[in-house]
């Protein structure tokens, strides 16, 4: 171990979620937002966890950055190992040093991200500032430098939020995650809001940073079209649960799980033309009154008589997983 209790040179993954449970508990109910959830990223990889809104994608996020607000969030079992160190265990010290530092996080929306009435200059800086130990001038000079990288000129820094585009806000913010070259970016719908053009030129620039600073990247999104274009591998999620996982062009070529057959369905393709594409039927079940069974057993077109009593094994095809009694 090293001074930060990080396991040294380590040949296991950079992350490595195992069997994690979190739930938001109130008086009334509660929600099982995401339930034994297993993964890992290795050390250059790109990671894409899909699916529909309440999935449990961003909280599954906020509890790697051990940002789930408490209460009502609590992680109730599982690790979550970054660099062989588990961070469930870590204290808010240890915590506040990781992220920033080791791990940063754009999320969802830029407009909320930012301070509205603070310079965005001043925000950058604070960063460098608070992680680095900066001076206010030496974090100034290097804002000035790294913000060109990502396509916003230097003399924008003594703008507001308010002054710059959705595009342009997007930027700013993958810049402040970007400014401790942390070593995972994990990415909360980074193109949500934003037009198709902008949407490429903000992908383009996180391939380019990631390429120049060697990260790995968690790409929380539900566009199976931008993880196509972005990730070396695919988790599909649904009602708090990796449902299938595999290398991107398994899952798209050879989707296993009937949810991710619906959810390819459901978009068009120009290679295959219909008259009308086919919707998953109902609706994501509430968290808070998760099904019998299998949890998607109620919307799937393919279930057998045990789907409402057993919840499925994982089965493998090599790398490929999915989570179906079929």
């Amino acid at each position: 171990m090293d001074e930060n209790g990080e396991l040294r040179n380590s040949k296991g993954p950079l992350l490595e979620v195992r069997n994690l449970h979190m739930h938001y508990i109130t008086d009334e109910e509660t929600i099982k937002a995401v339930n034994g959830i297993s993964f890992s990223i290795e050390s250059g990889e790109s990671l894409g966890l899909v699916g529909e809104t309440g999935a449990g994608k961003t909280s599954a996020a906020l509890s790697i950055m051990q940002l789930v607000p408490d209460p009502p969030g609590i992680i109730v079992d599982g690790e979550i190992l970054f660099k062989g160190r588990n961070l469930v265990f870590n204290s808010e010290r240890r915590s506040r040093q990781i992220r920033g530092n080791k791990i940063s996080m754009v999320f969802q929306d830029p407009m909320t991200a930012l301070n509205p009435i603070m310079p965005v200059g001043k925000q950058l800086t604070e960063v460098l500032m608070t992680h680095r130990k900066m001076s206010g001038g030496e974090a100034w000079e290097t804002v000035k430098k790294m913000i060109e990288i990502v396509g916003v000129k230097s003399d924008r820094l003594k703008d507001y939020p308010h002054q710059f585009s959705g595009g342009m806000k997007q930027r700013v913010v993958v810049l402040m995650a970007l400014l401790c070259n942390p070593e995972l970016l994990i990415a909360d719908e980074p193109t949500t809001a934003l037009d198709v053009t902008i949407q490429a030129q903000v992908l383009e620039m996180i391939r380019q940073l990631r390429e120049k600073y060697k990260m790995s990247l968690l790409l929380i999104t539900h566009d199976l079209g931008v993880v196509a274009e972005t990730c070396d591998r695919v988790a599909i999620m649904y009602a708090g649960e990796i449902v299938e996982m595999g290398g991107t062009a398994d899952v798209f070529n050879l989707p296993m799980h009937p949810y991710t057959r619906g959810l390819f369905e459901s978009i068009p393709r120009l290679d295959s033309p219909v008259d009308r594409l086919t919707p998953i039927d109902g609706q994501v079940p509430n968290p808070a009154g998760l099904p019998s069974g299998c949890f998607f057993h109620p919307r799937c077109r393919c279930r057998a008589p045990e789907c409402d009593k057993v919840s499925p094994a994982y089965k493998a095809q090599g790398g490929h997983i999915y989570k179906c009694v079929l």
